[in-house]
């Protein structure tokens, strides 16, 4: 195979821990992989991250850096017959070199449960040293007795700074910029969708182009739809184009919408994954600007599981249009990830006791439920107690924004913001007198 013949993705593989964009949460001055690298000793372990997030990349710069045999399975194409070749091969090096096998194992989600419990006695004696990719959660998709014997080290999508630097570095090794706009440049990081493969695959397209002016958005559309009009609904094109469906409705786009909507459809997507993204989208790019969004969302994925297709598709369509033309806010999608912040760092604090139930003597004298206001009991139905654990001060994750329904969630905010402070005062005001 010529150099012309290997894909650009292939050909910009980094070799070392230092080459990998992004992922810096596992690579660099004290973290997980390097500190396994430094150490010359590698665990079994698991790597969760969407398509072009690396975990190929490092599962090989892993394996390189081992003085131990490497072997590479994917899923998708072994068997039982295959597991077993590698498992007595591995058996045979332990015993006879002391040596164990690294073993990696590509979509190992795909493997059922009777297959996944075969890895169990050797990587429990040692005998292999397993490094599974996977896109799925591995909580749901593998066996709980085999993840208890790997870590799990979760691959992020990479970041618009990742993938533009990727970008850089391929034109560098190309020695040539591409033809593009500013504008075109930011539009196929955003086709790439933190997909590095993904960016280096287009890239790949667009460097054998030889334009009398550089691509302006809509060209590099025009070009891209043209040299990749089949749809592979597994690979690059399917996300390629849930992401432009994804950011056209983001961007309050109902025609770009449908025509990514109607480009996927014909494809030969299956209509249900792309109903399961717009409820998806729903809570995270709309949220509670606009609640009746999700039940949209929701109306359109059980109207078409009940007419299924073509008839169900305009259900589906409906709540695309509906998602679109609606106010956004992601001040949902923000909130949620502070308040797991919070939740970890804060470790296993009790709730207040005024507001635990005490069903017992003992609880009763402990406390629990001592002061608690019940809020219907107040001319506002609201009290102003605190509910967070007594050594956290109260937090704010939700910042509503100025848009849609949210207006009225942030007068109400404001309302019993006001309220609080009122009921804070006074109990200091007691405290005084007392």
């Amino acid at each position: 195979m010529t150099k012309k013949t290997v894909p650009l993705a292939e050909q910009l593989r980094p070799q070392k821990l230092e080459e990998v964009v992004g992922q810096r949460h596992l690579i660099g001055s004290g973290k997980p992989l390097t500190r396994m690298l430094d150490k010359g000793q590698i665990y079994s372990m698991i790597f969760w991250g969407a398509p072009g997030s690396g975990k190929t990349t490092l599962s090989y710069i892993l394996a390189k850096s081992c003085d131990i045999p490497f072997v590479a399975l994917s899923a998708i194409f072994s068997g039982v017959a295959d597991l077993r070749k590698v498992f007595e091969k591995a058996q045979s090096t332990f015993e006879g070199e002391e040596k164990s096998t690294l073993l990696f194992v590509d979509e190992i989600h795909r493997f059922n449960r009777s297959q996944q419990d075969s890895f169990l006695p050797y990587v429990e004696k040692g005998i292999i040293t397993l490094i599974g990719a996977t896109t799925e959660n591995p909580s749901f998709e593998l066996n709980g007795a085999l993840l208890s014997r790997c870590q799990v080290f979760t691959l992020h999508r990479l970041s618009a700074e990742d993938l533009s630097e990727i970008l850089s570095r391929a034109e560098t090794y190309l020695g040539k910029p591409l033809p593009l706009t500013q504008a075109a440049r930011e539009l196929l990081i955003d086709l790439a969708d933190g997909d590095g493969r993904a960016l280096l695959n287009l890239v790949d397209v667009i460097s054998k182009e030889v334009p009398a002016e550089p691509f302006d958005p809509v060209k590099l559309t025009e070009l891209v739809t043209r040299r990749a009009p089949l749809y592979d609904k597994s690979q690059e094109g399917h996300y390629n184009l849930i992401s432009a469906l994804h950011k056209s409705l983001r961007g309050s786009d109902p025609d770009a919408a449908l025509y990514w909507f109607a480009r996927m459809l014909e494809g030969g997507e299956d209509p249900l994954y792309i109903g399961r993204r717009m409820i998806r989208f729903a809570s995270e790019d709309v949220g509670l600007a606009d609640p009746q969004a999700l039940v949209q969302a929701l109306a359109g994925v059980e109207a078409y599981e009940r007419l299924g297709s073509p008839e169900g598709e305009l259900a589906l369509a409906q709540s695309l249009i509906y998602l679109a033309t609606a106010p956004k806010s992601n001040a949902l999608y923000r909130a949620f990830p502070k308040a797991l912040k919070e939740a970890r760092s804060s470790g296993s604090l009790m709730p207040p006791k005024h507001i635990l139930n005490a069903p017992t003597g003992l609880m009763k004298q402990e406390g629990y439920g001592e002061g608690y206001i019940y809020d219907h009991d107040t001319p506002e139905g609201f009290s102003g107690q605190s509910y967070f654990p007594e050594k956290i001060d109260r937090k704010t994750f939700y910042h509503p924004v100025e848009r849609g329904f949210e207006r009225e969630i942030q007068k109400r905010l404001a309302y019993w913001q006001k309220l609080r402070s009122r009921y804070r005062d006074n109990k200091e005001d007691n405290k005084k007198i007392v």
